[in-house]
């Protein structure tokens, strides 16, 4: 660039591109979750990896999505602090036969995930679902998974929304 030529605006996203972004950072964040508490690793440890070497990373020749990354850290931070609070939730929300210590870990950092997003009012209960069955959907494709996590949330909303009111 020479001193002639005005500087690059940066181009604003779409809508469209922002709302991809808000689903990969709910994507992200059920990761680091899972990664969390699969390695015993602190919040700040997993925010850096994500933030710094996956979020837009080329990994063996596949373009990994841009996050929003302030909703992924304010994911990872409402589920670190309000995880008591979303747990037992969860596990109203789940048969008593199925505690959430007994379920997948990968479904227990989603549940994670969309109770932290349930426990700030900023997103509407009915997009959190949505977009966290479609979470569930990537990581089961072919599975019963999606129906299962669509019914636990709507349950996790319920409560976890009339506690805040």
């Amino acid at each position: 660039m020479t001193e002639d030529m005005p500087a690059e605006k940066p181009r604003k996203p779409s809508l469209e591109e922002k709302r991809r972004m808000k689903s990969a950072a709910r994507l992200y964040a059920v990761q680091a979750l899972f990664q969390m508490e699969a390695g015993g690793l602190s919040v700040d440890k997993v925010r850096a990896e994500f933030e710094n070497f996956r979020f837009g990373a080329v990994i063996d020749d596949v373009e990994m999505s841009e996050g929003n990354v302030d909703l992924f850290r304010r994911i990872l931070d409402d589920a670190v602090m309000w995880q008591g609070k979303i747990d037992k939730a969860t596990d109203k929300a789940l048969l008593e036969s199925w505690p959430l210590n007994r379920i997948d870990s990968v479904l227990r950092a989603l549940f994670r995930a969309a109770g932290a997003e349930l426990v700030n009012p900023a997103t509407p209960p009915k997009v959190v679902i949505n977009e966290f069955v479609e979470v569930a959907r990537a990581f089961f494709p072919d599975g019963r998974e999606p129906k299962f996590v669509n019914a636990v949330i709507d349950n996790m909303a319920r409560q976890l929304r009339d506690d805040l009111v």
